[in-house]
C-alpha cells in the first residue's frame, strides 16, 4: 500500500453525510436549527448568570463554562458539516483533533467538578459557603482548562506519522480514533498512550462523580424531612441526567462489540454527543430548575418596567 510522510499532504477529504446526498440538505437544516437552539440556550444561561447576582454561585459558575465548552465544540463540529467545502487541510484536521480531545478531556472534568461541588453544597451548606467563594471557583475552573489542555497532546504527534491512501475521513469532523485507522506505520505505542490517556481523562472523572453520587445517596437518606431529602434530590437531577447522556453515548461507542461497528453508527453517536447533548443541556437544567425560572422571570420583570419607564419617559 503506498504512503508518504503526512508533512506533504495537504488535504484530506471530509466524508460526513456527502454519501447520502438525498439526505444532505434536509440534514443541513436540521443540524443548523439545533445549532440555533444550542446558541440560544446556552447564551441564555451565560446571559443570566451575568445579570442575576443571586445565580452567581460556584454551581451556576461551572455551570457557564460548561456552557461556553457546548457552544465552542459544537461550533467547531458543524463548522466542517455546514461548509459547502468538503475538502479540508490536513494541518487543519490534526489541529481539530486536539481540540476535540482538549474540550471532551474539559467537559469530563468539569463535570466531575460540578458533581464534587454538589456534596458540600447539599450536606454542609453553611461551611460550603464560607469555602467555595468567588476565588477558590475560578481557580478550580482555570485548572480544568489548563489540564484538559495538557492532557490532549496525543494528537499533535499525528503530524509526524505517514497515512495511507486514500486521503479520505470518513467521519462528520476529525478525531483520534478515525485518523488511527488511517496510518501506515505502526500505531501501537501511540494506541497505548492514548488508553492511558483515557483511563486518565474520562475513567478518572467518571469514578469522581460515581463516589460523589453515592456519598450524596448516603447523606440524603440520612434526612429526616422528607421535603428536604426531596429539594436535595431535585438540586442533582439536571446534572445527573446531563452526565448519564454524556456517558453514556461515550460508553457505548467505546465498550459495544467490534461486530455492531459502523462508520455511519459512529457519526450518529459523534453528531449526538457533539451536536444533540449540547444543545438538550441547557434546557435540562433551565426546566428542572426552580431557580432559573425565577430568575427568567425577574429578568423579564425588569426588562417590561426599564421599557415602560423609557416609554413614560
Amino acid at each position: 500500500m503506498s504512503h508518504e510522510n503526512s508533512s506533504t499532504i495537504t488535504e484530506l477529504v471530509l466524508v460526513g453525510f456527502s454519501n447520502h446526498p438525498l439526505t444532505e440538505i434536509p440534514l443541513f437544516f436540521l443540524f443548523s436549527l439545533v445549532y440555533l437552539a444550542n446558541l440560544f440556550g446556552n447564551t441564555a444561561i451565560i446571559t443570566l448568570v451575568f445579570v442575576d447576582s443571586s445565580l452567581q454561585t460556584p454551581m451556576y459558575i461551572f455551570l457557564c463554562h460548561l456552557a461556553f465548552l457546548n457552544i465552542f465544540f459544537s461550533t467547531f463540529v458543524l463548522f466542517n458539516f455546514l461548509a459547502n467545502k468538503k475538502v479540508i487541510s490536513y494541518n487543519f484536521c490534526t489541529d481539530q483533533t486536539y481540540i476535540t480531545l482538549f474540550l471532551e478531556s474539559t467537559e469530563c472534568f468539569l463535570l466531575a467538578v460540578m458533581a464534587l461541588d454538589q456534596y458540600p453544597g447539599i450536606c454542609y451548606p453553611l461551611r460550603y459557603l464560607l469555602t467555595m467563594n468567588w476565588s477558590v471557583c475560578m481557580k478550580l475552573a482555570l485548572g480544568i482548562w489548563i489540564f484538559g489542555a495538557f492532557a490532549s497532546v496525543v494528537p499533535l504527534y499525528l503530524k509526524i506519522i505517514p497515512l495511507c491512501d486514500p486521503y479520505v475521513v470518513d467521519y462528520i469532523f476529525c478525531e483520534s480514533p478515525i485518523l488511527l485507522h488511517m496510518f501506515c506505520a505502526d500505531t501501537s505505542l501511540l494506541e497505548t498512550v492514548m488508553a492511558i490517556g483515557c483511563v486518565r481523562t474520562v475513567l478518572f472523572p467518571f469514578f469522581l462523580i460515581i463516589l460523589s453520587y453515592l456519598s450524596i445517596l448516603v447523606a440524603v437518606v440520612k434526612i429526616d424531612s422528607v421535603k428536604g431529602r426531596k429539594k436535595a434530590f431535585s438540586t442533582c437531577t439536571s446534572h445527573l441526567i446531563v452526565v448519564t447522556l454524556y456517558y453514556g453515548t461515550g460508553l457505548i461507542r467505546c465498550m459495544r462489540p467490534k461486530s455492531l461497528y459502523s462508520a455511519e453508527g459512529d457519526k450518529l453517536i459523534s453528531v449526538f454527543y457533539a451536536v444533540i447533548i449540547p444543545m438538550l443541556n441547557p434546557f435540562i437544567y433551565s426546566l428542572r430548575n426552580k431557580e432559573f425560572k425565577e430568575s427568567i422571570r425577574r429578568v423579564m420583570e425588569k426588562y417590561k418596567n426599564e421599557t415602560k419607564q423609557q416609554i413614560t419617559d
